[in-house]
């Protein structure tokens, strides 16, 4: 829903006002050049100070604690420019822009501090981190892996039970509520975990109370809150400035909104200044600790490069297929037109007709294909009278690529024997080991995750096949002939489980760049 609206305050006092005034004020132009040196990046320094904190966790010093490091890099762009930039790029809850004379603060926080409306205290406490993934199966899995992690959950659960004491200084007693635990919150560069607590304000407090009460949040210092701070005081090189403060808005009927300053870049004389930090605590990694807090200031320094004002995921793009044609062979399949699509996508030309039309296609010489695709499909390869089809291609010198029914018509063509999983794998996401890249996997890594359909495996392979691939568990799932242009995988390449890394398309365009005729000079003796 977009929404807009305009808060204006005007003031009257009885017939003066402030209306036809000049609106004038000092101009302060924006420094030109690089007036001071760019402090340099320093490796491995964040990753000490992880080393120098363990030992207080251990010895009941401290439950977690924030310090913070700075990156500073060169930025001759205005202070609005990078706003604008930073807003399209990372939107965020609390984004803003201040002019405070010779520097200048932009920011783009994810996590409210305080916020009063009427009785109601909320705060949005977020710690749990985690970097985006290349595509949306990646994003599932890495959220996965944030709310699977242990160590994850009980950084926030340290946050929260602060936060939840801060507010029971000043609220009723009883109102004090976790609303939403574990939240997933998504920006342009990580996924982070938050609570969402709230409390009513007991009588004789208001918004300045609690803002007070809460200084500072405890996912900037750690806990316990003193001894964190008294911490980091004794053990960060240069004054957190602006970091870990807050900005926003007290009203005049007394509601406050306001936003912890994180992922802020203080503009001062030419050099962008940007403090980030990571929660840490006795099962912290150093090594993994310093790379989260590059993570978190990701989205800043590319918001301070005019070159990276649009940014774009690239898709993979082929034209392997282009003045190929290709018969598709449907076995009454479900997922035979997002083969097509898939193949469509290589420039190839596709004809999918089910398996009685094809075997009359193959029948006519009139009809010229380069490759034959075999779907998968229910049951059995005799339901479709799959060996008929093979011997039609073999006849005919055509390559032939298998897609699970495919694969397993393939292979007890050639003299392989089938057998039934102890359980069907259906809709299922299994990770496998490339064996050898073949005509197959070109350009594909070591391993990769596929999505399974099928109750029916292969149990023997014959000589005359060569295993490309199989599970962990040791069932085949890629093979090729060992003379002939004909391959199959067990696996469905086009499934969503598949397309990780474009892998699934990057598969097919090397069966339509790789099976080709050429070596099928004496198919029609075989079988």
């Amino acid at each position: 829903v977009n929404q807009g609206f305009c808060i204006a305050y005007d003031f009257a006092v009885g017939s003066r006002s402030p209306a036809g005034l000049p609106r004038d004020g000092a101009v302060v132009p924006k420094g030109e050049g690089h007036q001071r040196p760019v402090p340099p990046d320093r490796p491995g320094y964040y990753a000490d100070l992880v080393r120098k904190a363990l030992p207080s966790f251990y010895a009941g010093d401290l439950f977690e604690v924030v310090p913070s490091q700075v990156i500073y890099r060169p930025c001759d762009r205005k202070p609005s420019e990078v706003f604008n930039q930073l807003s399209r790029m990372n939107p965020s809850p609390y984004g803003f822009l201040i002019h405070l004379g010779r520097e200048h603060l932009v920011g783009a926080s994810p996590e409210m501090y305080v916020r009063v409306d009427g009785r109601q205290l909320e705060t949005c406490p977020i710690s749990g981190t985690i970097k985006r993934g290349r595509d949306a199966l990646e994003d599932a899995e890495n959220i996965r892996r944030l709310l699977n992690s242990e160590k994850d959950e009980a950084e926030l659960t340290m946050c929260t039970d602060v936060d939840r004491n801060d507010k029971s200084r000043i609220c009723v007693p009883g109102s004090v509520q976790v609303i939403g635990r574990r939240q997933i919150e998504r920006y342009s560069r990580l996924f982070h975990t938050v609570d969402h607590i709230v409390g009513e304000l007991a009588p004789g407090y208001d918004a300045l109370d609690a803002f007070m009460t809460h200084m500072w949040a405890v996912t900037v210092t750690g806990a316990p809150k003193l001894e964190a701070m008294r911490w980091i005081e004794a053990h960060e090189e240069t004054p957190r400035r602006w970091y870990g403060g807050a900005v926003g808005w007290l009203n005049f009927n007394g509601n406050m909104n306001t936003g912890l300053t994180l992922r802020t870049i203080r503009l001062v004389d030419g050099v962008a200044e940007m403090r980030v930090g990571a929660t840490l605590l006795h099962a912290s990694d150093p090594e993994a600790e310093e790379e989260e807090t590059m993570v978190k200031v990701a989205a800043l320094m590319r918001a301070l490069s005019p070159e990276a004002a649009e940014e774009r995921k690239g898709t993979f793009q082929s034209t392997s297929g282009k003045g190929r044609r290709v018969l598709l062979v449907d076995h009454e399949d479900s997922f035979v037109h997002t083969l097509a699509n898939y193949v469509k996508q290589t420039g190839a030309e596709v004809v999918t007709v089910r398996w009685e039309a094809a075997h009359a296609l193959l029948q006519d010489n009139r009809e010229s294909f380069d490759l034959v695709m075999l779907s998968p499909g229910p049951g059995r390869p005799e339901r479709f009278q799959m060996a008929e089809t093979i011997s039609l291609c073999l006849a005919r010198h055509l390559p032939v690529f298998g897609i699970c029914l495919g694969f397993q018509g393939i292979a007890e063509y050639f003299g392989g024997q089938l057998g039934v999983l102890p359980r069907p794998a259906h809709g299922e996401k299994s990770t496998i080991r490339i064996l050898e890249k073949g005509r197959l996997f070109d350009g594909l890594g070591e391993s990769m995750p596929v999505g399974r359909y099928h109750s029916l495996y292969v149990q023997a392979l014959p000589p005359v096949l060569k295993l490309l691939a199989e599970t962990e568990d040791g069932i085949p799932m890629a093979f090729e002939h060992r003379e002939y242009p004909i391959a199959a995988v067990q696996f469905h390449p086009e499934s969503v489980l598949t397309s990780s890394g474009d892998n699934g398309l990057k598969l097919l365009d090397n069966v339509l760049r790789h099976l080709r005729n050429d070596a099928l000079h004496k198919a029609s003796t075989i079988g």
